[in-house]
């Protein structure tokens, strides 16, 4: 006996099909059951309060032509009287902070972003990116009063992970097996960054500008940081980078080099060739100055089978730029390529002619011992590395900067799915690189 057939990968139920006029059938005059709809924000308000101010700056308008709701990239709301009619009033709840995530989440602007990049412009390209959108805000909106619509449109159907972002899931599934099933889905350019023609555009009445849509984000995210407990991870992680300008690694990395290098008790000497300020207080007497030598830097680049080559490469990039961070000296700069063991360190000559050897497993221990043990000792290591490593368990006896390579939040082993890197120590100066 055949197992049954799963059901149907829907949001919700597809709009009966439109008739001429914008209808559908024998309801394209039913008018809209605006104090269901007012009453239905209002439970999504109660439910998720953090989204208060998000939920209450959409602008609703009556569309026949929209299939269930959706949102352009001004925070106007387009709503079929006929999906109102027949959706339950919570499941309605559920739809509106659908809805409002999307503008939340920028899923507009980056959609466009991600259409322009890869060169994705057609209709099918444009139910991806709305049902890899929905992916992202469908795995943690729901539940605790906010009841899950029949079919809802999960990243299980597929079998991805839950929490991931639009751009990765379009990068790791093709969606081409619920494309056929959700050709009706249209959440508008809200959540893909496409115009449609029944929207208003961005001449329209009661659209926000830029300065309002960004004040809004703002206040939500200050209300979530303000009471963390209350939203789910996704929410919270949102709010923490929202307004988070990118941090330009390169030139935190390179300064962190140099506030260890410059750091007091490191390469100081005496000597003559300037004169101290203070020899005019003797009379007859040269006093020498503090002259501060250029620091040695090592560099311990993780070569473990888990650092692509291109963050290999990236690595050697650095190398050239942290010898221009300590005052050009490359040949007070050495390499240590360490994977489960540590290589030799080779002084820095130019930095495309280094050999990147290793494959293994991860131990970085190995590269600072064998960093500590070169003669004269470093002054300032630097760990270039994805973080999946242990840690010497003592600080070194010198200033040490972890540059990481990003990873997902959820980053995991295919040895060791249990396994979670343990964080760079407090000791050090950490930057992420990229």
């Amino acid at each position: 006996m055949s197992p049954p057939a799963p059901p149907r990968p829907v949001r919700a139920a597809p709009p009966e099909r439109p008739d001429r006029h914008g209808g559908s059938g024998d309801r394209r005059k039913l008018p809209l059951d605006w104090e269901k709809l007012l009453a239905a924000r209002l439970h999504a308000v109660k439910v998720r309060p953090y989204l208060a101010d998000a939920l209450f700056a959409l602008h609703v308008v009556e569309d026949r032509a929209v299939p269930t709701m959706a949102v352009d990239a001004h925070w106007r709301c387009y709503v079929s009287p006929g999906f109102v009619a027949r959706t339950p009033l919570e499941e309605l709840a559920g739809v509106w902070v659908h809805e409002v995530s999307h503008l939340l989440r920028d899923h507009h602007g980056r959609g466009e972003r991600y259409a322009r990049e890869h060169e994705e412009t057609g209709p099918g390209e444009r139910l991806r990116r709305n049902i890899a959108a929905d992916f992202e805000i469908n795995d943690d909106i729901y539940g605790d009063g906010l009841p899950r619509p029949f079919g809802a449109v999960v990243p299980s159907l597929l079998r991805l992970p839950d929490g991931l972002l639009m751009e990765e899931y379009l990068r790791t599934a093709s969606m081409s097996g619920l494309a056929a099933e959700l050709a009706w889905l249209d959440c508008g350019s809200g959540a893909d960054g496409h115009d449609r023609s029944w929207e208003l555009g961005p001449d329209g009445a009661n659209g926000l500008t830029r300065q309002q849509r960004d004040a809004v984000r703002f206040r939500v995210a200050e209300g979530i940081k303000g009471r963390p407990g209350d939203a789910p991870e996704g929410w919270r992680r949102w709010a923490d980078e929202a307004f988070q300008p990118p941090q330009p690694w390169r030139q935190l990395l390179g300064a962190a080099v140099r506030s260890a290098a410059g750091a007091p008790g490191v390469g100081e000497n005496h000597s003559y060739r300037r004169p101290s300020r203070r020899s005019s207080s003797v009379p007859g007497v040269v006093l020498p100055s503090l002259r501060r030598t250029p620091p040695r830097v090592c560099v311990v680049i993780d070569t473990s089978g888990s650092v692509s080559d291109a963050e290999l490469g990236s690595a050697l990039l650095e190398v050239a730029a942290i010898s221009r961070a300590v005052g050009g000296r490359r040949d007070l700069v050495s390499v240590i390529s360490c994977d489960a063991a540590a290589g030799v360190a080779v002084p820095l000559c130019r930095a495309e002619s280094l050999e990147l050897l290793g494959g293994g497993g991860t131990d970085l221990r190995s590269g600072f011992a064998r960093a500590l043990r070169s003669r004269p000792r470093p002054d300032v290591i630097v760990a270039l590395t994805d973080g999946q490593t242990p840690w010497p368990s003592g600080q070194p006896p010198c200033r040490t900067v972890v540059g990481l390579f990003p990873r997902p939040a959820r980053a995991t082993r295919e040895d060791d799915p249990d396994y979670v890197p343990d964080t760079p120590p407090s000791w050090a100066r950490v930057v992420t690189l990229g």
